[in-house]
């Protein structure tokens, strides 16, 4: 019997083809078999595409835990996760030394950072992660940050403001799409085929040494249209703060507290929601069940005035005192 087999599953067969890595494979592969119709005549191809994506599912998980033994892989704690990457030499380790507490090895030789190094960088009242990671010219150290760098919520790509700045973008971008990454875009269609978007800005460091200024020009002159550009001086502390709240900014998360009737708020530990998220949102990631019993909810902050009754559909903002109804 035919397998009379769509056009769709030959696009996805294409893909599958294209693919190098096995998370790849594995999403065209099932993607292949989501298609395909089911009958006898597909019996045999069923069997062979899961054969497949058994296999490539091992390497897969060879490949991870690869990572995690060379301390290639950091779990993701905090806030957010932030990726600092960049050509050798750039102050990647002294810019995490500097608004954490981390205690990265720092020198003015290249290569001093072998592995990657996590560190808490405290914002008000939260902590976001950032991760300091080996120069990612080497073809070995993209192959075994790939997955860890798409999994992030955000890359800083840091350069050295007393160079030459345009070949040092230009390195980190060639790099990141040899790992299969690329800048995020309004426009999906102009990302590589199998590519992953990733949202990127650049921090220029060291713009206390002389000259830094044109340096920043010149990032602005041909970035500024793509890419959020800070300069700063991790050595001297200049931008520092300005880095943080950008980070915070640009991770489009807001902070909700809540109280319980006749108590008073918890200004402790919030929420971390995403920006946009309403009151039942809000309710089900404190227990899934509460969306569901949800009536309503009391809002502090975004209401037209305080202690506002406010229904399930409100979009809450940063800082809201969230009092739930059920």
């Amino acid at each position: 019997m035919p397998a009379n087999l769509p056009p769709q599953y030959y696009e996805a067969e294409k893909r599958y083809r294209l693919a190098r890595e096995p998370e790849d494979k594995i999403a065209a592969l099932q993607a292949m078999l989501a298609i395909m119709p089911k009958h006898k005549g597909t019996d045999k191809l069923h069997a062979d595409l899961r054969r497949k994506i058994a296999k490539f599912s091992q390497e897969a998980e060879r490949q991870h835990a690869t990572a995690r033994r060379t301390g290639f892989y950091i779990k993701p704690e905090g806030a957010g996760q932030i990726m600092l990457v960049g050509p050798a030499n750039t102050g990647k380790s002294q810019l995490l030394a500097s608004v954490t507490e981390a205690i990265p090895e720092i020198a003015d030789y290249p290569f001093t950072t072998q592995t990657l190094i996590p560190g808490m960088m405290q914002f008000e009242d939260i902590q976001i992660q950032l991760v300091d990671t080996p120069p990612i010219g080497h073809k070995e150290v993209r192959i075994m940050l790939a997955n860890t760098l798409r999994n992030a919520d955000l890359i800083a790509i840091v350069i050295d403001l007393a160079l030459e700045p345009t070949s040092q973008v230009e390195a980190t971008l060639q790099g990141l799409s040899e790992a299969r990454i690329e800048p995020l875009t309004d426009d999906p269609s102009q990302l590589t085929p199998g590519s992953y978007p990733g949202k990127m800005f650049i921090v220029g460091n060291k713009n206390d040494h002389p000259g830094s200024a044109a340096n920043v020009k010149t990032l602005h002159s041909r970035y500024g249209q793509h890419f959020l550009i800070l300069s700063v001086s991790a050595k001297e502390g200049n931008g520092l703060n300005e880095f943080k709240s950008t980070v915070f900014r640009e991770l489009n998360i807001i902070r909700i507290y809540t109280k319980t009737p006749g108590s008073k708020a918890d200004l402790s530990d919030p929420m971390i929601l995403e920006r946009g998220s309403t009151v039942e949102e809000a309710a089900e990631s404190l227990h899934k069940d509460f969306r569901q019993d949800l009536k309503y909810a009391v809002v502090w902050g975004s209401g037209k005035y305080d202690g506002q009754r406010v229904s399930k559909k409100h979009a809450l903002q940063d800082g809201d005192i969230v009092e739930f109804r059920i």
